[in-house]
């Protein structure tokens, strides 16, 4: 959980700046295999995991509902609260002195999307249908240029779901999918089918119901004392 200095005007070098010198320190101290390290966030943090393998390459990356590209976000809509994203950017977790217009160059140097050809970390990128907070087109922005690129990427999405997960079934699907991806990547252990050879749009509701059986738990079996004598 990285503590992240900010400067002004660059959000997503910021978290660059902090995280990978941390890296190195728990590296060089013998604590941290970097060879096996994994990145994973939601929202912003999902923006700056997005941004950060851009920069360097990771074992393995999970990116939530990410920010992808500041400029066309700048002036998209939070639908959670009816207001423009503009404020965001210019006087909340953005940094950002004034619009894009302002200081196009840095929109750009800070947006995932614009360095999309340097991603080698295998990703997966959660972006919901209905998300309120970060419009769903900024994940398929990010997924389209990489899979153009032909990067490593896949694409979750829970249907009718917002910026979270609020479904138990869905929680839990994610955290085994993302249990399972980051087992293969981090540990050496067989990347599960789902990820390797994908799942046709015809077969879903049955993948999902055998997911679904796998995910509950065990029942419980009452043990009964033997009778004394």
């Amino acid at each position: 959980m990285p503590d992240i200095t900010y400067k002004i005007n660059d959000p997503g070098l910021s978290a660059a700046w902090c995280v990978l010198p941390a890296l190195d320190a728990a590296v060089a101290a013998g604590v941290v295999d970097r060879s096996k390290v994994g990145l994973q966030g939601h929202s912003w943090g999902g923006y700056q995991t997005a941004f950060l393998i851009t920069q360097a390459d990771f074992a393995a990356a999970v990116a939530g509902a990410p920010l992808t590209n500041m400029i066309s976000m700048y002036s998209s809509i939070y639908f959670n609260s009816g207001s423009a994203n503009q404020p965001i950017f210019e006087s909340s977790q953005g940094r950002f002195k004034g619009g894009y217009w302002d200081n196009l160059e840095a929109y750009q140097r800070n947006s995932p999307v614009y360095y999309a050809d340097r991603v080698k970390t295998p990703l997966i990128i959660l972006h919901n249908d209905k998300d309120g907070a970060v419009d769903w087109n900024q994940g398929i922005e990010y997924y389209n240029t990489l899979r153009r690129l032909k990067k490593p990427v896949i694409m979750l999405q829970y249907v009718g779901e917002n910026h979270g997960l609020q479904k138990p079934a869905n929680q839990k699907d994610y955290t085994v999918r993302m249990k399972e991806f980051f087992d293969h990547y981090l540990m050496g252990k067989p990347a599960p089918a789902w990820y390797t050879d994908g799942v046709s749009y015809l077969k879903l509701k049955d993948h999902l119901k055998e997911r679904a059986k796998d995910l509950k738990p065990a029942e419980k079996v009452e043990k009964k004392e033997p009778e004394k004598k």
